[in-house]
């Protein structure tokens, strides 16, 4: 094979490859390099739901008592977590969850935590100021609606609700939510409604 043989024939397979390479980058739908990254690796816990699916229709109590439905948040991302005063792992994230709504604002991600003990909405407000969580909202259900409706078999269960009312992740277990990059994803999430990949 001459010099200039080997030359046109190297070029010749660069050019195949470059183009496979394009090929498989921009054309293939399965690979969507522009999109929005996943949740990064402290987040970790959160595991997207294999399909998009509608929360229940049920409704929590707040700390007067008012009923609200989980359809009221719709129109923005939910972060609904289910938690109990005498769940260790629950304690000690509550000031994480607490950490990310005053990052992120209501607007964007709505942190709804949700008290699945038997504490009123007195003993709620009480508890989280005294863990340094005093700023997350009053949430109560101690008719374990939550739980069953959720299939939440251990404490902490948190869940990521999509703008259109779906289910689009879950984490079960402590997670650290306030940590910088945790706070960049969620605010990454604002206006847009893509599940965590």
């Amino acid at each position: 094979m001459t010099p200039q043989t080997r030359r046109l024939t190297a070029a010749a397979l660069a050019a195949v490859l470059i183009g496979a390479i394009a090929v498989v980058l921009y054309v293939t739908p399965s690979m969507p390099v522009h999109d929005a990254p996943g949740p990064p690796a402290l987040l970790a816990k959160l595991r997207p739901a294999e399909k998009p699916a509608p929360i229940p229709a049920i409704a929590v109590a707040d700390a007067t008592g008012r009923l609200h439905k989980l359809s009221e948040f719709r129109g923005r991302y939910m972060l609904l977590n289910l938690w109990a005063t005498w769940c260790a792992p629950c304690v000690r994230e509550l000031p994480a969850l607490a950490g990310l709504q005053a990052a992120v604002g209501p607007k964007s991600v709505e942190i709804v935590p949700v008290n699945v003990g038997r504490s009123t909405a007195a003993e709620t407000a009480a508890f989280l100021k005294s863990h340094n969580a005093g700023a997350l909202p009053i949430y109560v259900d101690s008719s374990f609606a939550f739980l069953r409706a959720f299939r939440a078999y251990g404490l902490p269960v948190t869940v990521l609700v999509d703008p259109q009312g779906r289910e689009i992740a879950r984490a079960t277990g402590a997670v650290s939510w306030d940590a910088k990059d945790s706070i960049a994803y969620f605010k990454s999430l604002k206006g847009t409604a893509k599940s965590p990949s």
